[in-house]
C-alpha cells in the first residue's frame, strides 16, 4: 500500500508540474504575441514615416524644378543660368 501511495504522490506531483510548465507556456506565448503586434505596429509606422518623407522630398524636388522652369520662361534668367550665375535684374533700353 505505502508504494501506491508513493506513486499517487509521484503523480501527482508530476501533474502539479504540467500544469505549472503549461500555465508558463501561455505567459510566454501571450508575451510573443503581444511582442509581435508591437514590432508590427513599429514597423506600420516606419512605413508611414517613409512615405512621408518620400512625399515631401518629392514636393522639394517639384518646387525647385517648377522654379527653375520659371527662371529659365524668363529671358535673363535663361542666360543666367546657362553661364552658371545669378540673374541680374533686366534692364530696359529705350528705343526712340
Amino acid at each position: 500500500m505505502s508504494n501506491i501511495t508513493m506513486l499517487k504522490s509521484e503523480i501527482a506531483s508530476k501533474r502539479a508540474e504540467i500544469k505549472s510548465l503549461v500555465a508558463q507556456m501561455q505567459v510566454a506565448k501571450a508575451d510573443a504575441k503581444a511582442a509581435r503586434a508591437v514590432a508590427k505596429a513599429a514597423k506600420q509606422i516606419a512605413k508611414e514615416n517613409k512615405a512621408f518623407d518620400r512625399a515631401t522630398k518629392k514636393a522639394a524636388r517639384i518646387a525647385k524644378l517648377e522654379a527653375k522652369l520659371s527662371a529659365l520662361k524668363n529671358p535673363v534668367g535663361a542666360k543666367a543660368i546657362k553661364a552658371n550665375k545669378k540673374p541680374s535684374k533686366a534692364t530696359v533700353s529705350v528705343f526712340a
